[in-house]
């Protein structure tokens, strides 16, 4: 993985809504992640009505904002669930991710500010899962307009892999994280168009025992 500087750290691990589909729908249970394996299956080329992936009881088991989506808005979420099962660490599919995306298709890490396009959406999942093999992603909550799906979630995982910084590589300790996140998938004729993701990594770096040197940073100025 490539040394970044302090704003970009996360540049390779910056993925929001990678990882497996432990679905939230409560606090303290989830469901089954069948509902995201069914729509990756179900998914076609063309963005056809894969609406057909998710059936009622799928639909009725996700943490959605409304109960009443179009066929057209069930298609469109059905290829959100087909992206995040693409990259979750245990049924890692690169490929897959990268072609849920359109020709000009883009993701952005909105807070490390990096933009991947093209083959470089790769870097997006396998990036994650280098440093959090088992990662996957913990959906809270879920609203779908039209072309747009908005997605409120943990990522979840083990840190078990390196990760390059400016000060040197820093070494895995098998600490757990969950990482506050928030992502806005936005849908092109079946495809994703453009996905922005945020991530609290504050929070997620604390939790893999990165400690801010507030004092250092006083002091040079």
């Amino acid at each position: 993985m490539k040394s970044l500087g302090w704003k970009t750290i996360t540049a390779t691990t910056a993925v929001a809504s990678l990882g497996s589909i432990a679905i939230a729908v409560a606090p303290s249970q989830a469901a089954s992640p069948t509902v995201a394996h069914t729509a990756a299956q179900g998914r076609t080329v063309s963005g056809s009505q894969a609406s057909a992936a998710l059936s009622p009881s799928q639909l009725a088991a996700l943490p959605l904002t409304n109960r009443h989506l179009t066929a057209h808005e069930i298609a469109n979420l059905a290829v959100v669930l087909g992206a995040y099962h693409d990259a979750e660490g245990s049924s890692l599919d690169v490929n897959a991710f990268v072609n849920s995306f359109t020709k000009d298709g883009v993701f952005n890490d909105m807070v490390a500010g990096n933009s991947y396009q093209g083959q470089a959406l790769s870097e997006v999942p396998t990036g994650m899962a280098a440093i959090f093999p088992d990662v996957h992603r913990d959906l809270k909550r879920i609203t779908v307009s039209g072309d747009t799906v908005t997605i409120e979630l943990d990522i979840q995982g083990t840190f078990e892999g390196p990760l390059q910084t400016p000060a040197g590589t820093l070494k895995p300790n098998g600490s757990r994280i969950n990482a506050p996140t928030a992502d806005f998938w936005y849908l092109q004729g079946g495809k994703v168009a453009k996905f922005d993701c945020f991530v609290g990594y504050s929070d997620m770096y604390q939790q893999m025992g990165v400690n801010w040197d507030w004092a250092g940073a006083v002091a040079k100025g």
